[in-house]
């Protein structure tokens, strides 16, 4: 089983993150951020990814180091989890619908990392969640997970839907990037033989 448990402590947050690629969409998160724990439970379960995460931040301030911490520790859980990345597909798309938003999504596990953030989110806040904090979020796990990650909004309106479909949308691609392809069972998929 392809699994990673990371910690990272520093002086604005303690974070512990236990994640298998091959799970069953079970996810306990607890980072202190309501709306990050939803977004992430529904990573976990549309990619099918088992997660424990806890963190305790310095929410008292804002949520920023909260949010951009986890993104860190969950790339790095990915990174690591992958190891040399033999037999995966390493490529992945989604195009997925929520309600009236519409999000695209590709990556590329090629070990570099890349951020193409297409999203327009209408209001500055979804409850007491600064909607800024997505791109963050996102940069935080392309640096630590080596991906390119490309997500484009093609239609929308509502900040909620707009943030909801974002994070199914890359929770499917991630899955079809880190699956077994039968083609490369025992092989690197790169003609430079390392990811």
């Amino acid at each position: 089983m392809r699994t990673s448990t990371i910690t990272r402590k520093t002086g604005e947050t303690d974070i512990t993150l236990t994640l298998n690629l091959d799970g069953r969409g079970a996810g306990r998160i607890h980072t202190g951020c309501g709306f990050l724990d939803h977004m992430l439970t529904l990573f976990a379960k549309h990619g099918r990814f088992d997660m424990e995460l806890t963190c305790t931040g310095d929410t008292y301030v804002d949520d920023h180091h909260t949010v951009e911490d986890v993104g860190i520790v969950l790339g790095q859980a990915f990174a690591d989890a992958l190891g040399d990345k033999r037999g995966i597909l390493r490529y992945g798309d989604t195009t997925l619908p929520m309600d009236e938003a519409l999000i695209l999504s590709a990556a590329d596990l090629s070990g570099r990392c890349y951020l193409g953030y297409g999203l327009e989110i209408p209001t500055q806040k979804v409850g007491n969640f600064d909607t800024e904090l997505v791109e963050e979020f996102f940069w935080g796990f392309v640096r630590n997970a080596g991906a390119t990650l490309h997500i484009r909004q093609l239609s929308g309106s509502n900040s909620h839907h707009i943030i909801e479909g974002a994070f199914k949308s890359v929770a499917r691609t991630l899955k079809e990037a880190v699956s077994i392809d039968p083609c490369y069972a025992d092989e690197i998929p790169s003609t430079k033989g390392v990811l």
